[in-house]
């Protein structure tokens, strides 16, 4: 039981700090979208990683209060982190390599991160389910 407990911390520790890179990320790309390389297409790819930053903080939390099931939330988070990584890599390599990360990575991401959300609603209708029932 303390080994599941301390893996999940680390886990969630590890969630974390990539939540932080994520928002840096963020800050760096809006910054570069209004100074190094406007019109790129940067504004969005920060948009994304700032966004998902916070939603990552806010889903560990709901892990951490055991409001929702750690190993589908953990999943989500994770989903997450590698959709915005996909779709805001791909739109910053672009502006800035002239070409891709791969075929098909920011709209690969963005279907990560559709998938990732609906699967928060699974996991929260889950959720109430098995409390009422």
């Amino acid at each position: 039981m303390l080994k599941e407990r301390t893996a999940l911390v680390v886990g969630l520790v590890i969630l974390i700090g990539l939540a932080g890179l994520m928002g840096a990320g963020g800050v760096i790309l809006a910054a570069a979208g209004a100074h190094a390389a406007p019109r790129a297409g940067l504004d969005s790819a920060a948009y994304m990683l700032l966004f998902h930053a916070a939603a990552v903080l806010g889903g560990a939390a709901l892990v951490q209060q055991g409001l929702l099931s750690r190993a589908a939330t953990i999943g989500v988070l994770v989903a997450w982190v590698v959709g915005a990584a996909l779709f805001s890599g791909d739109v910053a390599v672009r502006a800035f390599a002239g070409h891709r990360l791969f075929a098909m990575a920011a709209p690969t991401g963005g279907v990560v991160l559709i998938a990732a959300w609906l699967a928060l609603a699974a996991v929260a209708v889950a959720a109430l389910v098995q409390r009422s029932g």
